[in-house]
């Protein structure tokens, strides 16, 4: 494989399929011998990226791919691909854009510095702050503490973001496939702060930025000094062709995907990331597609790109991104909390609580609890999290002890007993919630 990938990989996806998730379709001899690595998520056969084969070549290889997914009961699509696919392909597949790459020439970099002060002042800040950026060499990824740092980086970069860690092309797996790869780390004071991670493409005699981590706190411009430091060193091997990879949903996709743009932003920046791209004046963004067989429909081949990188189905990787605490559903937590506390305050109190007293106390409660989250949601704050997580967790063992004693013997219909459910799960699920946030902020901030 890797054979193939040093011979034919042209898509910037290429090296990204040497990874151990991936199963690999073979097909032809020779000089035509060529592969598609995919991902079986159990309906469908997802490939990454192109055919890694001679361009001569790449049509017959597609649709071999296409003709055993179909005899093994599965759909099938190439995500990830350039317009080379589409173009050699013809009507045999058809194509949604689902983004855009950018992509420099290294040479230029120093043109670009000096056309945008914006850029420089970028590296200033950083260089005023300490930072420094060198490259660092397989045997010490492999044999010094350096390794474990980037790792630190990787998972601090990680605990940052709100959806649960994907897999597929966009796993972040940083000291992976050392030997192959260029890396760099960006440190301040002796600590590792950031790290650029760089594979080959070289059908193109290019590179691609992989990996471009930095923790939370890391002052402004180190992901610019670590570009910068890749620009240079591109520039000195004699690349002509780099790219920082798929800004997701950039540019004219279909009206659907601006949709899912422009409303996804709660867990991901899909905006913010094609602008920080853009930021750093790529000479040109190539479109970048989804492909399926003519007879399939482009819903369902979105849903199958999708479900592979969710690591085990859509189910599971909602549960993992609920588990992690995201603001957005804080946030819904505290907004439920006022017309609940509302509606505690109406109740009957002989009803549903046996006296006043213990009614006036659940509404006090619930207000103090629903003015930490608001609180919560401008400070994330450790300590009041803490202090929530543990408030709420005691109302769940003691709002459950209440049904068990009061409310199922006084229930009186099938409304009732969900008014105790949903009385019950509510500080159940909020305390999950607020402990895995609180986890996730301790793991983003290093602790």
């Amino acid at each position: 494989m890797l054979d193939l990938v040093r011979r034919h990989g042209w898509n910037a996806t290429a090296f990204q399929t040497l990874g151990g998730e991936y199963s690999y379709f073979f097909h032809g001899e020779g000089e035509a011998r060529g592969c598609v690595a995919y991902v079986d998520t159990g309906r469908a056969w997802v490939a990454a990226g192109a055919p890694i084969v001679a361009e001569e070549s790449i049509a017959e290889l597609a649709t071999e791919f296409v003709r055993a997914a179909r005899a093994a009961g599965k759909r099938c699509c190439f995500f990830a691909v350039e317009d080379r696919l589409p173009d050699a392909t013809g009507e045999a597949l058809r194509s949604i854009r689902i983004g855009e790459q950018p992509v420099w020439d290294p040479r230029e970099w120093p043109e670009i510095l000096r056309e945008h002060k914006s850029l420089r002042e970028q590296l200033r800040r950083a260089r005023a702050k300490g930072v420094r950026v060198r490259e660092v060499s397989p045997e010490e990824l492999a044999h010094g503490p350096t390794g474990e740092a980037i790792r630190t980086v990787a998972e601090r970069w990680l605990a940052a973001h709100e959806m649960a860690p994907m897999g597929f092309l966009v796993d972040v797996e940083p000291l992976s496939r050392a030997p192959h790869r260029a890396c760099f780390v960006a440190e301040r004071e002796g600590t590792v702060i950031g790290f650029a991670g760089v594979i080959p493409v070289p059908a193109r005699g290019g590179w691609f930025v992989e990996n471009l981590l930095r923790v939370p706190d890391a002052p402004n411009g180190t992901a610019e000094l670590l570009v910068d430091t890749v620009m240079r060193w591109a520039a000195n091997v004699k690349c002509q062709w780099l790219t920082l990879g798929l800004a997701p949903l950039a540019g004219d996709v279909p009206g659907a995907l601006r949709f899912a743009r422009r409303f996804s932003a709660p867990l991901y920046d899909f905006e913010g990331l094609r602008r920080y791209k853009a930021k750093l004046q790529p000479r040109v963004w190539s479109a970048i597609h989804l492909s399926y067989p003519s007879e399939q429909s482009a819903g369902a081949s979105l849903f199958d790109a999708l479900e592979a990188f969710t690591r085990g189905g859509f189910v599971r990787f909602g549960l993992a991104t609920l588990l992690r605490g995201p603001t957005f559903v804080l946030r819904l937590l505290a907004l439920a909390l006022v017309p609940w506390t509302i509606l505690l305050a109406i109740a009957p109190a002989r009803l549903w609580f046996g006296t006043p007293a213990v009614k006036w106390f659940w509404v006090a409660f619930d207000i103090v609890v629903a003015l930490g989250l608001f609180r919560l949601l401008r400070t994330r704050d450790v300590a009041l999290m803490t202090v929530l997580a543990v408030a709420v967790t005691s109302d769940a063992l003691l709002t459950l002890v209440e049904a068990i004693v009061w409310n199922v013997r006084h229930m009186q219909g099938v409304g009732d007993a969900l008014v105790v459910l949903a009385a019950c799960a509510a500080p159940a699920l909020a305390s999950v919630v607020l402990w895995g946030a609180r986890g996730r902020i301790l793991r983003m901030r290093g602790v």
